[in-house]
């Protein structure tokens, strides 16, 4: 559940990210250099951010990603429980059908099954409010990064910012000027900082 709660963060920010289009009026030029390995341009409009770089360095989104990482591994370790409980329920029953009257073992029986039924739906609800918080923290974080992503285009004089991953290569080449991408987890991790605070 670990690999597939991780995988799913990074394919839905990466994904999410992608809706990022910020259309501003640059009111103020800033020739102040991010903190990235070469200088944007000063003309440039369109710059990028490498969504999988973001996703690993950006605190908030390691936090996100430990709680949903702790809430599924709770939900299974109760589900596999129950199941524990149920198998030993059925194995004492087989263990003792052979002394029961017909009419007990048919009565057994349809509890078992009752039962069983009871936590196939009980798995399945686990799993829909799993996904649901998942889904819930998913837009949080886009939420977080796009409004971040409007300031920043604002300040920065920027029209476009895209997205860049490995998983959804949506952006398939772009000059290394023109990623924004350790200028932005920098400033994402201090307003996170003072927001934690």
């Amino acid at each position: 559940m670990k690999t597939s709660v991780s995988k799913l963060i990074k394919t839905s920010l990466a994904v999410a990210i992608v809706a990022t289009v910020v259309a501003c009026n640059p009111t103020k030029t800033d020739t102040s250099k991010p903190a990235t390995a070469t200088a944007v341009p000063e003309k440039a409009e369109i710059v990028y951010v490498n969504s999988d770089t973001l996703v690993h360095n950006y605190e908030y989104a390691k936090d996100m990603a430990k709680r949903l990482q702790d809430k599924g591994k709770s939900a299974n370790d109760d589900v596999i429980s129950k199941k524990q409980a149920f198998q030993r329920e059925v194995g004492d029953y087989q263990k003792g059908a052979q002394t029961m009257s017909a009419d007990q073992r048919a009565s057994t029986e349809q509890r078992l099954g009752r039962k069983q039924q009871e936590l196939q739906t009980y798995e399945q609800n686990a799993n829909a409010q799993f996904q649901n918080e998942s889904a819930s923290e998913q837009s949080k974080l886009y939420d977080k990064i796009a409004d971040f992503a409007k300031q920043y285009a604002k300040e920065k004089g920027y029209k476009l910012v895209l997205t860049y991953s490995k998983a959804n290569p949506t952006v398939l080449f772009g000059d290394p000027s023109l990623d924004v991408t350790q200028d932005v987890v920098k400033r994402l991790n201090d307003l996170y900082a003072k927001d934690k605070k």
